[in-house]
């Protein structure tokens, strides 16, 4: 097998090696985090697809998904594994975590369209997300289309400070986010495939610990969906 010094930087061959070195990275450190980017990963691509993407464009914003979250890895463990709210200092640090994947992704030679959705993905099309408050088509394409299937698995999956959200109500927090959180076409193609394929959710392949009370909302977590 190739090495990464045997391959050349650019090539869609390199591209990959290096997101699945770093989803390696995220593995070791942090399962949930990794079950995630996985499941997001399928998501993108499908939607992408749905969204008229050519398959090779879709893998590609895959290898995003793959390594939306990488930032993560560089969370304190009190920040990254706390099982209730985050403070404002705690959620303004874990905010740092797209910036912290796009710069290493960059410093790899990822190329631009992949750095920039990772860069991207938690930029609202209301410009009120993070980190440069992007709004409408100023947000990548692909950020856009990454935003969709981060938060659908989000609000689906099950984590140690909430329970998952059925797929049929996760649909109607989405659509009723259109224009604010989503763009309206992206959330369109969406619809479309949640409504064609009724087996469109991706189980996990863990078990989180039972849910604890929260002493402040969950909506205060960095990474859980509100609508508002």
């Amino acid at each position: 097998m190739a090495t990464v010094r045997q391959l050349d930087p650019g090539t869609r061959r390199y591209t990959r090696h290096i997101v699945f070195e770093l989803a390696h990275i995220i593995r070791e450190r942090d399962i949930i985090t990794y079950e995630h980017c996985r499941r997001v990963a399928v998501y993108a691509s499908r939607l992408a697809r749905e969204y008229g993407w050519s398959r090779r464009a879709a893998h590609d914003l895959a290898l995003a998904g793959l390594v939306h979250d990488l930032g993560k890895n560089w969370m304190h463990n009190d920040i990254l594994f706390k099982e209730s709210a985050l403070s404002n200092d705690e959620r303004a640090e874990m905010e740092r975590h797209p910036s912290i994947a796009a710069n290493i992704l960059h410093t790899y030679g990822a190329p631009k369209t992949l750095v920039q959705a990772v860069l991207h993905h938690h930029e609202r099309y209301d410009g009120l997300g993070y980190p440069d408050h992007l709004a409408g088509e100023e947000i990548p394409l692909g950020a856009r289309l990454l935003t969709v299937a981060d938060v659908f698995d989000a609000i689906t999956a099950e984590r140690p400070y909430k329970r998952a959200m059925e797929s049929i109500t996760a649909r109607d927090r989405i659509v009723a986010a259109t224009g604010t959180h989503f763009d309206p076409a992206i959330v369109a193609a969406f619809v479309r495939l949640l409504d064609t394929h009724p087996n469109f959710l991706i189980p996990s392949r863990i078990s989180p610990l039972p849910p604890r009370p929260a002493p402040h909302p969950v909506w205060m977590r960095h990474d859980h969906f509100d609508e508002e």
